[in-house]
């Protein structure tokens, strides 16, 4: 995971002004390979050719994100907004430069992950509340209300593998918005679910900004977050071009 944010004085800043995500100087590479016959690859050996292709998903970024704050991060697909959200999430690890956290993580940044498909809905629920960082107490107490939100009533005690991407959405959507998190991830999978449910999830957003909570959000949906967000970054082949308020955000990425 990423290192705590320690090294901010908690008396730098007024509390709204506290820094819960510090980005520093963060990129990371990819190894892209091709598929190629074992006579081709002997060939490129012999001849010292690259048997793979790079690819800079992050190039050297640099973000802070503050307490209370809605970030949106928005870019042409391979821009690097994903991996910047794992890096982020502690899915991945930056190649150089260094990601701060303070506070709770609570990630959505691909439907299921964090699920074992051989148990079951409640099984996981235990499972992914343990993962996010709460108490088999405190899951106790919230599991009628995480199953109630979830709308997946009937299907609690059945395998996961047998759920649809929408159930999955569902119940992974229910079990990170009821840890409280200090710090709320989501990445795309809004779209996952139905038109009602997604009205549910985005409400519930709102009353975790309400509530004062940090949240950075991947999306195409550029409407939704304009509406949702107090400033988006635009990316754009793994570096940040843009970072201010959303409206002409939304511009500078329809103007490339």
């Amino acid at each position: 995971m990423s290192p705590a944010l320690h090294d901010v004085p908690e008396s730098a800043a007024v509390p709204t002004e506290r820094e819960m995500v510090r980005i520093e100087n963060v990129s990371k590479q990819f190894s892209l390979r091709h598929n190629r016959r074992l006579k081709e690859l002997v060939f490129s050996a012999l001849q010292k050719k690259k048997l793979a292709d790079t690819f800079m998903a992050l190039d050297d970024v640099n973000l802070t994100v503050r307490a209370g704050e809605t970030v949106g991060l928005i870019g042409f697909n391979g821009s690097g907004k994903s991996t910047l959200l794992k890096t982020i999430s502690g899915v991945l690890f930056p190649d150089t430069g260094r990601v701060m956290l303070r506070g709770r993580v609570a990630g959505l940044i691909e439907v299921g992950a964090g699920f074992h498909p051989d148990l079951s809905g409640r099984e996981n629920v235990y499972l992914n509340g343990a993962i996010l960082g709460m108490t088999r107490e405190q899951i106790d107490a919230k599991f009628d209300d995480i199953v109630a939100f979830s709308e997946i009533e009937e299907f609690i005690d059945t395998d996961v593998k047998y759920y649809s991407s929408g159930m999955f959405l569902r119940l992974a959507f229910s079990v990170a918005v009821h840890t409280e998190p200090d710090i709320f991830l989501v990445d795309e999978i809004l779209s996952v679910g139905d038109e009602p449910f997604q009205a549910k999830c985005l409400a519930r957003i709102r009353e975790l900004q309400e509530a004062g909570r940090t949240m950075v959000v991947v999306s195409h949906e550029l409407d939704m977050l304009e509406r949702l967000c107090t400033r988006i970054v635009v990316l754009r082949k793994g570096k940040v071009v843009f970072d201010g308020e959303p409206a002409e955000a939304i511009r500078v990425l329809r103007a490339s």
